[in-house]
């Protein structure tokens, strides 16, 4: 009865190996390959939608509030100038 079931158990250990080194397998053939591909191109270009929606928002809210003080007749100041080399010509700090 124990040589059965050890053989049994033999059998399903050795099945799922081979189905883990068929599916191995299928991975390295041009379909498998271009699946792969295509998977990871789709994950990038999600990803790269994701950062384009988030700049475009935070692009958005600070346009609001550039509105809002020019609404309410305060100076903006652009914090940033002295990072950037394209200040307006003329200008002795750089500021816009």
């Amino acid at each position: 009865m124990k040589r059965l079931l050890w053989l049994g158990v033999g059998l399903a250990v050795g099945a799922l190996v081979v189905r883990k080194l068929n599916q191995k397998a299928n991975e390295f053939t041009p379909t498998g390959i271009a699946t792969s591909l295509s998977e990871s191109a789709g994950g990038l270009v999600e990803s790269l939608r994701s950062f384009v929606e988030d700049v475009r928002e935070g692009m958005a809210e600070r346009e609001n509030q550039i509105h809002e003080a020019f609404a309410a007749g305060e100076l903006y100041e652009d914090k940033f100038a002295e990072l950037r080399d394209d200040a307006w010509p003329g200008s002795q700090e750089g500021n816009r």
